[in-house]
Parts: C-alpha cells; sequence; structure tokens
C-alpha cells in the first residue's frame, strides 16, 4: 500500500459522496459531473485496495473500510470549512483603510465621501491621512495619491488619470491682471507650496516663460506648507497659486477660483497603490469607483 496522501480532489469527492449519500449530490455541490465524482472514488479504491463504498438501493454506503476514512476525512474537512469560513468573514468585515494626502483628502475625496459609502458599503471605508511622500503606511489596504516616477518598487501602482496642473487666482485679482499673457502673473504675489517646488518651473517653461523672471517673482512671493492652505489664500485674491486641476476643479465651476491661463500636464499620476497582498475583489471595486468618479 502506498503511503503518500491520495490527491486532495479525491478526498473530497469521497467527503462529500460519504456525508450526502449519493454520487449525484456530491457533484451538484461540487459543481463537477457525475462521472468526474466516480473517477475520483474509483481512484480512492485503487490507491487504498479496498472498497470505500457499496451500493444501497439506488445510493451509496460506506463500507468498515469507508467509515474508518471518513472519520478523519470528515472531521479534517470540517475544520478546513470552519478555517476557511472564519478567514473569510475576518478579511471583508475588517474595514479598508485608504491613506490619501490631506490636500487630495479634503479637497476632492470628501465632498465625494457619502456617494463612495453608497456605492460600495461593503469596504466599510476607513480613510486616514498619510504621514509621507511614500505608500506603504502601516495598516493601510491602499494609498491614494499623486506619484512620479520612479514609481515604487514594491505593490501594485494603479494608474488613474495624467495630472494636470493651472495657475489659479480669484476672479477680482485675475481681472486686475492682463490675462492675455501668463508673463502678466508675475505682477502679482506667487503662491506656492514646498511640498511641490517643481511645479511653478513646470508650468512656466511649458509656457514658454524665462526662469530667471520666475526666480525673481518666486523670491517676493509666498509659501505654505500644504495645498489646502495654496489654495485657500488664493481664494482670499492673496495671489495666483499653481496647484494640481483635479484639486481646484469644485472651485473652477463654482468661480470661487479662476483660471485663465490655461493648464499643462506633468509626469505624475493619480495613482491607487496596493500593497503586495491586497484584497483583489475590495481594491477593484474601490479602482472601479474611482475611474467613474474621475471621468464623470
Amino acid at each position: 500500500m502506498q503511503h503518500s496522501l491520495p490527491p486532495l480532489s479525491a478526498l473530497r469527492a469521497f467527503e462529500a459522496t460519504a456525508r450526502l449519500g449519493s454520487v449525484t449530490a456530491a457533484a451538484d455541490e461540487l459543481s463537477v459531473t457525475h462521472g468526474a465524482v466516480s473517477r475520483q472514488l474509483k481512484s480512492l479504491d485503487e490507491h487504498f485496495g479496498v472498497a470505500l463504498f457499496t451500493k444501497a438501493g439506488r445510493g451509496l454506503v460506506l463500507t468498515h473500510h469507508g467509515e474508518q476514512l471518513q472519520n478523519g476525512v470528515g472531521e479534517a474537512f470540517a475544520k478546513l470549512r470552519d478555517s476557511c469560513t472564519r478567514l473569510k468573514h475576518e478579511v471583508e468585515e475588517a474595514p479598508f483603510t485608504l491613506a490619501c494626502p490631506g490636500s487630495l483628502l479634503a479637497r476632492w475625496l470628501i465632498p465625494r465621501l457619502d456617494r463612495l459609502n453608497q456605492a460600495l458599503p461593503e469596504l466599510k471605508l476607513q480613510v486616514v491621512v498619510s504621514d509621507s511622500e511614500q505608500p506603504g503606511q502601516p495598516e493601510t489596504s491602499a494609498t491614494l495619491a499623486f506619484f512620479e516616477p520612479p514609481w515604487p518598487d514594491e505593490g501594485e501602482l494603479i494608474e488613474l488619470m495624467s495630472e494636470e496642473i493651472c495657475a489659479v487666482a480669484s476672479p477680482r485679482l485675475a481681472d486686475a491682471c492682463h490675462t492675455s499673457h501668463p508673463a502678466s502673473l508675475f505682477t502679482n504675489k506667487l503662491l506656492y507650496t514646498a511640498s511641490r517646488p517643481q511645479a511653478w518651473p513646470q508650468w512656466a517653461d511649458a509656457q514658454g516663460l524665462e526662469t530667471s523672471v520666475l526666480k525673481t517673482a518666486l523670491q517676493q512671493g509666498q509659501g505654505f506648507a500644504h495645498l489646502y492652505y495654496l489654495i485657500e489664500a488664493a481664494v482670499a485674491g492673496l495671489g495666483v497659486a499653481i496647484a494640481p486641476k483635479l484639486l481646484v476643479e469644485d472651485d473652477l465651476k463654482s468661480g470661487r477660483l479662476v483660471a485663465p491661463w490655461g493648464s499643462i500636464e506633468t509626469p505624475a499620476r493619480l495613482c491607487l497603490w496596493l500593497p503586495k497582498h491586497a484584497n483583489a475583489r475590495r481594491s477593484e471595486s474601490l479602482t472601479d469607483w474611482l475611474r467613474k468618479e474621475l471621468e464623470g
């Protein structure tokens, strides 16, 4: 007699047939054909060298040897089912924790958070402010942020949209500018954030503006620690700010801000970063929702 274990698929077919008393019922439960279960049972008879079932009317009953095998196999599969059920319940009941930079959270995600919760209640979404420019905070399920190459080495990065940046100002301040040419911005105080020092140079270069003029204007400008404060300063008419278009779209639609000098695309992308062992089903549903919201 062989001392190696028989195939798990054969033991599974045996356990289902023994529990249900029917090859047909076992095949239905396992979503396979009647013939497939019969072949698995026959392979077990050959493996052990004894018959495990005998016919009884239209059904099957265990032989003495079959009862011996069922005592161990039935208990083992019951424990497997319980373990899988508990794990699945734990994973599905755990909240999905999404890390997000404060400015993106405050100006884009929070206004849409109610729609997200209504669309995906099973996520049990919890949102935390990311405390680093890099993804992978402890205990987070995903990170939503703008990333620039080189991309993170670990995990999976799902690109959602290209980043565009634009120079924005309050309508009153914009009216006072000569908006026909971007150079008119330099007659006003430029607002910037330390976290994105490359934003103004990228925009100015795309507009064909002189770097030296920009450098002088920035020296006379005002910096802010966070994009959120920067944009609010622009709304208050303190100067002209440079910001991701996504974060000011609602202000542009409402008329709180205007962007008469246009926008440019940067190398950055809005991405959803997923850790290596992310829950695929929950991550995919969030990705689909984000894409539809951004397209809308």
